[in-house]
């Protein structure tokens, strides 16, 4: 049987220029996944009308609203119950669809799934994660990021939880990355196992004695873009300060870089010199070629593409759940909870 992947269209920056022309490359790539496009249904039928796709491969299912970016999600869940995310987020705990993947208000997608999913046994709090790119891991062509959890979905956690935390992504970097030994590393001030905060330095020593676990220790911010650990585990407040700094820089470079190439006659001759490089640069720090990353702690599958996501990065998204799915991410995670457990 074929895996279904239930897409919120609604509520990205791109509208459904992006998302709906990412479900309809999958439609035409790959005959053993069907999506099922929630939102307003003369609006996505419009939006097919202009690109190539597979009818028999795409569903609608229409949805009255959505929740937009900028609005708070609680109040706006509130206003609009049947919503594009709430009524997608229903379709899958409805056992209509697989997994489930949004680009829109990133508070409206947590806040969803925690109204219509189960929390997996063990786990108190839920972790979003995120993908970056890695110095180290750049010669591995088919996924050259790490991840990091949690940039968001909590404020403060216990030891407890980022040990949880730790055993999720593990769990998932090795579908997902096809990496059978994840390094896991603790996000603190100092490599040492007394540097940071009580829980950091609680979770270290849980975390020595977890053989489920490949623990190296702590890392520190700099640490990251080397590629360092495969998996890096903080509270989210952390998490997305680092997250918003990392993707700040990234965007500063490339700002720079126009800036100097359109004021300059010398410095334009020595950017083009570098073109090549500078190529390898942009691909290596191009999110979108992974497209989503995952909110963890869930009995389904959740995957939370950017705001800014463009098709291709849905498309990737939409890969990123059926692997998800058909790596059995879900049992897996429990599995490796139980152990933690005994």
């Amino acid at each position: 049987m074929g895996i279904s992947i239930v897409l919120d269209v609604m509520g990205s920056d791109y509208g459904l220029t992006a998302t709906v022309g990412g479900a309809a490359q999958i439609s035409l790539e790959n005959s053993n996944v069907q999506v099922i496009l929630v939102g307003n249904g003369a609006e996505i039928q419009d939006a097919l009308l202009e690109i190539p796709h597979n009818p028999a491969n795409l569903q609608i299912v229409t949805a009255e609203n959505c929740v937009f970016q900028e609005e708070k999600a609680s109040s706006a869940l509130k206003l609009k119950p049947n919503c594009s995310i709430s009524v997608a987020a229903r379709l899958v705990a409805e056992g209509k669809g697989d997994a489930l993947v949004s680009a829109g208000n990133t508070g409206a997608v947590i806040l969803s799934s925690v109204q219509y999913f189960e929390r997996l046994e063990g786990v108190r709090r839920v972790g979003l994660a995120a993908v970056l790119p890695t110095e180290r891991r750049r010669g591995l062509k088919k996924d050259p990021f790490a991840l990091l959890m949690d940039v968001g979905a909590t404020l403060h956690v216990e030891p407890r939880d980022l040990v949880t935390f730790a055993l999720m992504g593990s769990v998932y970097s090795q579908i997902i990355s096809s990496n059978d030994s994840p390094k896991v590393a603790l996000l603190s001030n100092g490599a040492e196992e007394t540097k940071g905060s009580p829980e950091v330095v609680e979770a270290h020593q849980l975390l020595k004695n977890e053989d489920a676990i490949n623990f190296i220790g702590n890392v520190e911010g700099l640490d990251i873009p080397r590629g360092t650990a495969d998996v890096i585990i903080c509270e989210g407040f952390l998490g997305n300060v680092v997250l918003k700094l990392l993707e700040g820089i990234t965007e500063l470079v490339s700002d720079l870089a126009q800036d100097a190439y359109d004021k300059k006659w010398i410095w334009k001759v020595g950017l083009t010199m570098l073109s090549k490089e500078l190529q390898k640069l942009k691909k290596l720090t191009d999110w979108k070629q992974y497209g989503g990353a995952p909110i963890l702690g869930f009995d389904r599958v959740v995957i939370k593409a950017h705001g800014r996501s463009s098709a291709r990065a849905i498309r990737n998204a939409i890969r990123v759940a059926q692997k998800a799915v058909e790596g059995e991410l879900i049992n897996k995670i429990q599995n490796g909870l139980q152990k933690i457990k005994e």
